[in-house]
């Protein structure tokens, strides 16, 4: 409930025992979930802190490459000499805000680098970062075995 309604409602009637009550629960169920907010921010933040910078790094990787329409975003951009956005929301399509959003995760990951070209904007793969995923991702396949039952 908005404050104000509770304030009205106080006003209206200040000592009333069913009023109290109200602003009781309401109050207390504020104090929870700020509580909750505070817990669940610490652990965001703490869960990703007991794993090493490897492990944070490829989950990272996995999550943005996660999406169908990411990978068929790499894979035209990797058929191409050059492209441009229009050109992917022509192959891929989906609308253009969506793949920008697409766009701004595989570089937040560093796998696709963007030129600008007045209005426009050139995007390809950058092949230092695209071999230290693959050597990243090679080495977690590697080393990890399979033990089945």
């Amino acid at each position: 409930m908005k404050i104000s309604i509770i304030r009205t409602r106080w006003e209206e009637n200040p000592g009333s025992r069913k009023n109290a009550r109200f602003l009781f629960w309401h109050f207390f169920i504020l104090i929870i979930i700020v509580i909750l907010q505070y817990y669940n921010i610490i652990m965001g933040i703490t869960k990703s802190q007991i794993f090493s910078t490897r492990q944070n790094e490829l989950a990272q990787i996995f999550k943005v490459l996660a999406h169908p329409a990411r990978i068929a975003i790499l894979e035209y951009i990797s058929e191409q000499k050059s492209c441009i956005c229009k050109d992917i929301v022509t192959e891929v399509g989906l609308a253009q805000p969506t793949i920008s959003q697409h766009l701004k995760e595989l570089k937040s990951i560093g796998l696709i680098q963007g030129e600008i070209e007045g209005k426009k904007v050139c995007y390809c793969l950058d092949p230092v970062k695209w071999k230290s995923i693959q050597k990243g991702l090679n080495h977690f396949f590697d080393q990890t075995s399979i033990n089945c039952c």
